[in-house]
């Protein structure tokens, strides 16, 4: 399958940052930092948003697919945003979907996704950093354990799950307000305290001045 094409396909000129991010997406796509990393590279397309949502890794669908949360995972977390009056299409228009390392990382032997490296991580971090000194977002939307860990100190899921944070990102001041990971392999937001906690993040996001202000009048 031949790779996505991610310019921008209106006949509205790109402004600057425009350009310097259809910039980075080129770059990143091009990266091989880390050999162990199944690619292609999955990337978002150029839209430069004020919200930034963060997913962990793409799963082994989305090489082929060519974008972020294009499976199984996607289709819940579409669904809840839905919920609080956008649907996909509009989400993935008007946000960007960046994520903690942008390669498949494979699977392990018990069959399930391999948890990227420390050292994964951090070569992935470059781009997220890149992407922070350009979009400068003011709401960050972690989605999974390890993407939350990137921005939160350590915690249980039901004690940050619910809750917004105002904090220093790649040195950018955002809110972060942080959902489980939509995955079908995991049961956590099918269950208590996950289902009213999943809901109640939800609700921040629909109260969000930036969430309104992005998706309201479309």
């Amino acid at each position: 399958m031949s790779k996505p094409d991610r310019t921008n396909k209106s006949n509205v000129p790109m402004s600057a940052n425009q350009n310097k991010l259809a910039e980075h997406i080129a770059a990143l796509q091009a990266c091989t930092l880390c050999p162990s990393m199944i690619g292609p590279v999955i990337t978002h397309a150029v839209v430069s948003s004020k919200i930034y949502l963060c997913g962990q890794a793409p799963g082994v669908y989305e090489g082929d697919l060519g974008r972020p949360f294009a499976w199984t995972a996607g289709k819940t977390l579409f669904k809840w945003f839905s919920s609080i009056g956008v649907d996909e299409e509009i989400f993935r228009s008007h946000a960007y979907i960046g994520a903690v390392c942008r390669c498949f990382p494979g699977k392990t032997s018990s069959g399930g996704d391999r948890v990227p490296t420390l050292a994964e991580v951090k070569n992935c971090s470059r781009w997220m950093e890149a992407e922070f000194k350009l979009l400068q977002p003011q709401l960050v939307i972690p989605v999974g354990r390890l993407a939350i860990d990137v921005f939160l100190p350590k915690q249980k899921l039901s004690e940050v799950i619910g809750k917004q944070y105002h904090k220093e990102a790649f040195g950018t001041a955002c809110d972060i307000i942080p959902l489980p990971h939509p995955s079908g392999a995991s049961s956590w937001f099918k269950v208590e305290p996950g289902i009213t906690l999943t809901k109640e993040a939800l609700v921040l996001l629909s109260a969000h001045p930036v969430w309104n202000e992005t998706f309201k009048q479309i």
